[in-house]
């Protein structure tokens, strides 16, 4: 071996790296206008808005995307994916073109296009909506490109009555979507339009761990059909009815809220839209954060980094009281040498949302008792 008079330098690339957490505030919306901006506006092609006041004026006079932003922009100022469809000559054609495809070339169409968003602008749409055009094929395919996204896809429960509304429901199983009902009175898609605006304004303000249910709405003046509401203990007004049956309403209390936690999910662990986001959350934000772990040597110090890693962002998140904990583990278990020996590594983690104050309860007695102290004094 020569010999060496100096110094010797070696980086050391270990311990613990910081995980981000994924955005969750970008409004992914479809929507319709005959006479908007072509250029601002392509068919079937995912546009990024980040001045949502400034895009109304290029979004024509027709058909439900001038309004939706207007919406949106009430209640805060988003990043905005739009997917502009046409306008069919029959009802049927507008739906087949707001469902969209894949064509022979390989595009996207219609709400497909938002699975292709991120590839092109580099952010991924979480809060899924179609305005005025979500009947029950257009609500049910949107849960599915919710599910791909890992968003929530907010759509309206059809129905003229709450028993209409209810029976609707029965339709939906899917734990990434939240029906919503009645209308608010100024445009069908009035309440899609607020709700995709009020739960990007949440996830900024407060965060994805906040339900929708409970926040002042802006630019409100009334509801398209009346909704009798309690806040206390009467389960027989409409409200109660509706988030009884997982259907998210609208309340006039200090304004005008929405007023539910649920989803449609038939699983009860997923029952609220808050215990949905956060697993959402979570698997990509300790997925992209481990990005610089793949391909390295599986030795010990790895496997510790990773752990460690994941446990830090977990104690994060409990410090900001967005989870209530969460715990990683390495469990040889779930990694035998074959495994590894073929480049496979399992992490186990548990956690624990945190869920709502939907029903609190008050315990009010009558008592003589108090006359002592009057006595007294």
């Amino acid at each position: 071996m020569p010999y060496y008079h100096g110094i010797r330098a070696t980086e050391i690339n270990e311990g613990v790296r910081a995980i981000a957490t994924v955005a969750t505030s970008v409004i992914g919306l479809v929507s319709i206008a005959a006479d908007a901006d072509a250029e601002t506006f392509p068919l079937d092609t995912p546009v990024l808005i980040d001045d949502v006041t400034r895009a109304i004026g290029k979004a024509g006079d027709g058909g439900k995307l001038a309004p939706t932003l207007e919406a949106i922009a009430d209640q805060s100022s988003p990043p905005v994916i739009v997917v502009r469809v046409a306008e069919g000559e029959e009802p049927e054609q507008t739906q087949t073109n707001i469902i969209g495809t894949t064509t022979g070339d390989g595009q996207l169409t219609g709400m497909q296009a938002l699975l292709g968003a991120e590839s092109q602008l580099g952010l991924r749409p979480r809060i899924l909506g179609v305005p005025g055009y979500d009947d029950q094929q257009v609500a049910t395919d949107l849960a599915t490109v919710a599910q791909k996204l890992r968003g929530m896809a907010y759509t309206a429960a059809q129905g003229d009555t709450v028993a209409e509304a209810v029976t609707y429901r029965e339709n939906f199983g899917a734990r990434e979507q939240m029906l919503i009902w009645p209308e608010f009175s100024d445009f069908t898609g009035s309440a899609i339009a607020r709700a995709l605006g009020l739960r990007s304004k949440i996830d900024t303000q407060t965060g994805w761990h906040k339900t929708l249910s409970n926040v002042a709405i802006n630019g409100v003046t009334g509801l398209s059909r009346p909704v009798p509401f309690s806040i206390l203990g009467d389960e027989t007004t409409a409200a109660s009815l509706l988030n009884d049956a997982d259907v998210t309403t609208l309340a006039r209390m200090d304004g005008y809220r929405f007023w539910g936690n649920r989803t449609c999910s038939d699983e009860p662990l997923f029952a609220f839209e808050s215990a949905v986001r956060t697993a959402q959350v979570l698997q990509d934000t300790i997925a992209e954060g481990l990005v610089w772990a793949i391909d390295k040597p599986i030795v010990p110090g790895l496997i510790r980094d990773i752990l460690e890693s994941i446990n830090a962002k977990f104690r994060d998140l409990k410090t900001q009281g967005r989870i209530i904990d969460a715990q990683a583990r390495f469990r040889t278990a779930d990694n035998s040498p074959a495994a590894m020996a073929a480049g496979r590594l399992v992490f186990d983690y548990d956690y624990t949302p945190c869920a709502p104050a939907e029903s609190i309860g008050i315990n009010q007695r009558i008592t003589d008792r108090f006359y002592a102290q009057l006595l007294a004094a």
